[in-house]
């Protein structure tokens, strides 16, 4: 796997279940402009981090669990996040997404849990294809996905409505084959 760290690794970083705990931490990104640029939401306020943090925390006791969120620490600090949806059991589809505190940018730390998440996806949920999208002015992002192996698929025009208007999303995704041969 390509490395992302500026001493040529990929730093290593922990995934955990989100609980409610983590909401503070979160939220100190989640409230910045940086962050939310390319996202359909605005800075978050104090009461949409807290929803967001729970509906995530409940998910985590739902039966027919589909969506997974965790944070990432690094040396126990929380530095982003990663979620993981199946979008279809039978056919064993997912998709990602990750986010790192903004003033943990630059670092490798996006690639860490982007390669996290793959391995959990293909790994113990045993999906064949998981995909990506992100904002095609989104280039650390796009670099992220191009790191982990993930191929552009292409782009969708008109998907979301973001504050500068009509935002497009370009489409990455990765087969079970592909990661597994980029492991050896």
């Amino acid at each position: 796997m390509p490395d992302a760290g500026s001493n040529g690794t990929v730093p290593e970083i922990a995934l955990r279940p989100i609980d409610m705990d983590d909401w503070a931490a979160v939220h100190e990104w989640a409230s910045t402009t940086e962050a939310c640029r390319y996202q359909e939401r605005g800075r978050n306020t104090a009461t949409e981090t807290k929803a967001f943090v729970a509906q995530a925390v409940s998910n985590w006791n739902q039966q027919q669990q589909d969506r997974y969120v965790w944070v990432a620490e690094q040396q126990r600090a929380v530095i982003g996040l990663g979620e993981l949806t199946v979008r279809s059991q039978r056919w064993r589809q997912g998709e990602v997404g990750y986010a790192v505190h903004v003033s943990h940018w630059g670092r490798g730390l996006g690639t860490a849990i982007a390669q996290s998440l793959l391995t959990i996806a293909f790994g113990s949920m045993d999906l064949h294809r998981v995909m990506a999208t992100c904002d095609p002015r989104n280039l650390a992002s796009a670099a992220v996905l191009h790191k982990v192996g993930m191929t552009f698929e292409g782009r969708l025009r008109h998907t979301m409505m973001i504050r500068d208007g009509w935002r497009d999303s370009s489409v990455f995704s990765i087969l079970a084959d592909e990661w597994q041969a980029g492991q050896d």
